[in-house]
């Protein structure tokens, strides 16, 4: 049982890591400051305790824990919801960018029920829904984007072929030249820092900074380069970590009027292949090596053997390659040089396009294992940017890291968030995983610090974050995996419980559809609101919506009138993969999204996992097809598998589970011996980065009348186990 917090004393502050004399003093505070909150309400006690900054990071982390569960020790979860840990502050409120947007049209808007940012944050979000253009009408005035030719109007309805609108129409613009010119509102100037970074290994020397003006000469010198060697509109791949030199690369690009193919740098060699083949890439950027963790990975041989497409390799140290070439590529240095014969190389005149031209082709992961070719338009950017503006409150002055790469959608998410609001973007040439990384966010003053909840437990676990200040740090973010309540207690210790922001969306959303706002109350690992203008409601088991205050768990579907979410697929049907089959919903055809989502008292959201067979391991999003493929062929005695992940009991990330069918006369198959074979086929065939947790033998599957795998009964199956056996530890 759970002391509450007038009952903790010296000695359970001891067995929290606190010596007997600090312990004498804590408790002193720590009674001082509960005697001055006049309620008995738990969430005041907290708030004060914040507040006045009685828990510090250099504090053990069971000492956190011991006040957190104390202070709550009496709370109803059944009756109140998740605890509160974090509140917003009116007068901060009132001064963030959705709020300062509120102040001033929100009596407009909404008349006499406005009152104020945190009051009124739900009646202005359900506004946005219902009246779009009224919403982007105004975020286009706060972020830097500017029209070649301006847009008729901002919502076209009238074309039905189009369920998710059309935007912006008749606009012409170039993205990237928005990024790069320096702007009065927001305020970008041109020696401005737009890019800070450090490379691995260097954690005493001084944080490298470019200046907006340094960055678009930069972009313009590799935008030339690429003229030089290939046409407009040409898809170009960057296969590299996301260095500065990447987010050159990355704006050089669209800049030039073609189209980048993300490829994240973990991938094995068939899987960068497939990508470079769906899109038609003409040409790849890529590392001689990646450097991580003091050690070194091999990434130019990758695309080397993921076939005969042209290569431009950059070195991960010095100035110079180590490696030799194929005939066909070039050095990072001998592409630059090939521009030497232009006069005015530091200038280049950006390709306009219209609003809808293709900047982009991500990959996601869909239920047939085949990876689905994602095409970005020059909406998607404006949404990242208005969801980072809104959500994260990002403006002129802060400076934002979250290790992840251009592979992935957070790469250019934040590339654009940044670069669009007026924003540092803070990049580690190197692992997270270690102090190094925790340095550089101290270091380079990172304001803004976003994770996914693998890295956080690595970090928490390790204690590599000791001794650290990550005191400048406004806010967290968190997306990819079901995060753990104590390892964000943890991580929102670490900069005096600064709010940590869950975002859930989707690659063909280009931004979240839930999230967790700076005007509202946050508990840990909570959703608490549909990002502006997105509409959701939960579907029962057979389509129906639940009511929008009702607790219930369903499958999430999303109004279709959503900006920067696609229109279209390179390599499947989008209209099959999206709409087919979803219910209407006041006149609508909602948009499939396909995940299973919770609604708790209090009107908190939790993302339950996918509404399919596709898995989220380690923030990437695959399918179970695709890991039993793999597995199938890793072992002779194998007949069968079935794959499936499931949350371990406390929460986290997901877990990925093998229940395999053997064939006939393999009865002394050991699950270990099995673990390791499907691990390591995994490993090179599909991502170095997943993980087989459980492996379990079973004599046949459960499946349906017409013989289709039942793979939710066995989730079922494993998720009672998984709770047995943490029942039985606890005895």
């Amino acid at each position: 049982m759970v002391k509450s917090i007038t009952e903790v004393g010296v000695e359970d502050l001891v067995k929290a890591g606190l010596d007997t004399e600090e312990a004498k003093a804590f408790l002193r505070v720590l009674n001082d400051s509960i005697s001055c909150v006049e309620s008995s309400d738990p969430r005041e006690v907290w708030r004060r305790l914040v507040n006045q900054r009685v828990l510090k990071p250099s504090h053990p982390h069971g000492l956190h824990q011991l006040v957190y569960y104390s202070v709550y020790a009496d709370w109803d979860v059944s009756k109140r919801g998740p605890p509160p840990y974090w509140f917003p502050s009116l007068y901060q409120s009132k001064r963030s960018n959705l709020g300062r947007i509120m102040e001033k049209h929100g009596p407009k808007f909404l008349g006499p029920s406005y009152k104020d940012p945190i009051t009124s944050f739900s009646l202005f979000q359900k506004f946005s829904v219902q009246q779009p253009e009224a919403y982007w009408e105004i975020v286009l005035k706060e972020i830097s984007v500017s029209f070649r030719e301006a847009p008729k109007c901002i919502l076209d309805r009238t074309d039905k072929s189009k369920p998710g609108g059309l935007w912006l129409p008749g606009s012409v613009l170039n993205i990237a030249e928005c990024c790069l010119l320096p702007t009065a509102h927001p305020r970008k100037t041109d020696d401005g820092v737009a890019i800070v970074w450090r490379d691995e290994g260097f954690d005493d020397s001084n944080v490298n900074h470019m200046t907006l003006k340094e960055v678009r000469e930069q972009v313009m010198l590799v935008a030339n380069a690429l003229d030089a060697m290939s046409s407009k509109g040409d898809a170009i791949a960057i296969d590299m970590p996301m260095t500065a030199n990447a987010v050159i690369i990355y704006l050089a690009i669209v800049l030039s009027g073609r189209v980048v193919v993300s490829i994240a740098d973990s991938f094995a060699a068939k899987e960068i292949a497939t990508r470079l083949h769906v899109s038609k890439a003409k040409v790849i950027f890529t590392q001689d090596f990646i450097l991580r963790g003091g050690r070194k990975f091999p990434l130019y041989s990758r695309v080397v053997e993921a076939g005969p497409f042209k290569a431009i390799v950059l070195p991960a140290t010095g100035d110079n390659i180590g490696i030799q070439l194929r005939k066909q590529d070039l050095s990072w240095k001998d592409f630059l040089s090939s521009i030497s014969h232009y006069s005015r190389s530091n200038y280049y005149s950006p390709i306009y396009q219209p609003i809808d031209s293709a900047t982009n082709i991500l990959f996601s992961s869909g239920t047939t294992g085949e990876p689905k070719a994602i095409p970005w338009t020059q909406l998607s950017p404006i949404r990242c940017a208005a969801e980072s503006w809104a959500h994260t409150d990002l403006k002129a002055g802060e400076v934002y890291c979250w290790p992840t790469n251009l592979g992935w959608v957070m790469g250019p998410s934040i590339l654009y968030g940044c670069f669009l609001t007026g924003a540092t973007l803070a990049l580690y040439h190197g692992s997270p995983l270690g102090h190094g990384f925790g340095k550089f966010v101290q270091d380079a003053g990172v304001t803004y610090l976003g994770t996914v909840p693998s890295l956080v437990k690595t970090w928490k676990s390790t204690e590599c974050m000791k001794g650290l200040d990550w005191s400048k740090i406004k806010s967290f973010a968190s997306t990819g995996e079901a995060s753990n309540v104590d390892d964000d207690l943890w991580l929102s210790s670490k900069a005096y419980y600064k709010p940590v922001i869950e975002i859930c969306g989707g690659t063909e959303l280009a931004s979240s559809y839930v999230t967790g706002s700076l005007l509202q109350p946050q508990a840990f690992g909570a959703f608490s609101t549909a990002s502006m203008t997105t509409g959701f409601v939960i579907l029962d088991e057979h389509g129906n919506p639940f009511a929008d205050d009702e607790v219930c768990t369903g499958e999430v579907g999303l109004w279709p009138l959503y900006m920067g979410a696609t229109d279209r697929l390179l390599n499947a049907d989008h209209e099959e993969v999206y709409f087919k089959e979803m219910p209407l919903y006041k006149g609508m055809r909602l948009r499939r999204h396909g995940d299973m989502v919770k609604r708790s008292v209090g009107g908190y959201f939790y993302v339950q996992g996918r509404a399919d067979d596709t898995m989220n391991l380690g923030g990437i999003k695959t399918s179970s097809k695709e890991i039993e493929h793999v597995c199938e062929r890793a072992d002779e005695s194998v007949m069968e598998t079935a794959a499936i992940s499931v949350a371990p009991v406390d929460g986290g990330p997901e877990q990925l589970v093998i229940f395999v069918v053997l064939n006939k006369g393999y009865n002394n198959i050991q699950p270990d011996n099995l673990k390791t074979k499907f691990s390591k086929a995994i490993r090179s065939t599909l991502n170095p980065l997943f993980k087989v947790s459980y492996v379990k033998i079973v004599p046949e599957f459960p499946r349906t009348v017409t013989n289709k795998l039942m793979r939710r009964v066995l989730r079922d199956q494993m998720k009672r186990e998984l709770l047995s056996s943490s029942v039985r530890s606890r005895i």
